[in-house]
């Protein structure tokens, strides 16, 4: 376990969150609900994204190599805001950082809990469909109810793209989720995190009595339960609750989409930069 030059438990610290490219800001904005008064630094890796294609040792160094740079800011927790990450390297984030390491996975067992007529469907990206993670979550909790996993390989590009209520976008999730309605799902997992920011355009495509289970707030909730019980919660204001961003590849190019999903004030500042570990990699 790495030793920190820091005590991660003071309050005042921020909390750190990653992902492979913007879809983390789904989960952020959740943290930022729960926790109004904490400081947020968030970095993605919008150069290399996506990561689905990758092989998992890659994904899992290049876990580590942010992670390392949100330490560098002395960070109390990391969330990993990304399905694909948390299935790569969460095991070797907890076994490195001494501090809270908050993961997201495909919300399988709540879906299944809500489910009327035992259809439940869950989109995600490649990697996180046929992951050995996903298939224990349906073993462990579908029971007799079918749970149908379909791959999704475009929806993340158009959310990078800032292409939220297009034409291009519809008929993409129309491809999607029309042949789950068909098969009688009545619940969508939602197993991305840049998905949520299509959730308008999804539950319009499956019907408005479609239940659509984004796990965002619970994994806010979670990481407010583990700040909690570590003493490391902020529970007073600082002069303004701070958030930081940063991205791999282009910084400008990103961040009139940052701006759309966060705010007007906000931009993107260069991981590359600030970070030089992740400069030259293929």
């Amino acid at each position: 376990m790495a030793s920190l030059n820091y005590d991660w438990r003071d309050p005042s610290l921020p909390i750190g969150a990653l992902d492979s490219g913007l879809g983390g800001l789904s989960v952020l904005r959740e943290i930022r609900k729960a926790l109004p008064l904490e400081d947020l630094l968030f970095a993605c890796d919008c150069g290399k994204a996506p990561w689905g294609d990758r092989p998992g040792s890659w994904i899992e160094d290049r876990v580590m190599k942010i992670a390392g740079f949100l330490t560098a800011h002395r960070v109390k927790a990391i969330v990993v805001a990304c399905n694909t990450a948390t299935s790569a390297a969460i095991d070797r984030l907890r076994a490195e950082f001494p501090f809270p390491v908050i993961g997201i996975e495909p919300a399988v067992k709540p879906a299944v809990r809500m489910t009327k007529d035992g259809v439940v469907g869950v989109l995600a990206t490649t990697r996180t469909i046929t992951s050995n993670r996903l298939e224990s979550l349906i073993e462990r909790f579908a029971g007799n109810d079918r749970v149908i996993p379909v791959a999704c390989p475009g929806l993340m590009e158009q959310v990078e793209a800032g292409e939220f209520h297009t034409p291009k976008t519809r008929r993409i999730i129309e491809k999607y989720v029309g042949p789950l309605i068909d098969q009688g799902a009545d619940t969508l997992v939602l197993g991305c995190t840049h998905y949520p920011f299509l959730a308008d355009e999804i539950q319009a495509v499956a019907g408005k009595d479609v239940v659509i289970i984004d796990p965002s707030p619970a994994v806010a909730r979670f990481l407010a339960q583990r700040l909690t019980e570590e003493g490391s919660i902020r529970k007073t204001a600082g002069a303004s609750a701070i958030s930081r961003f940063w991205c791999t590849g282009n910084p400008d190019a990103r961040t009139e989409t940052l701006q759309k999903l966060w705010s007007p004030e906000v931009r993107m500042e260069s991981l590359e930069e600030a970070w030089p570990p992740l400069r030259d990699e293929l």
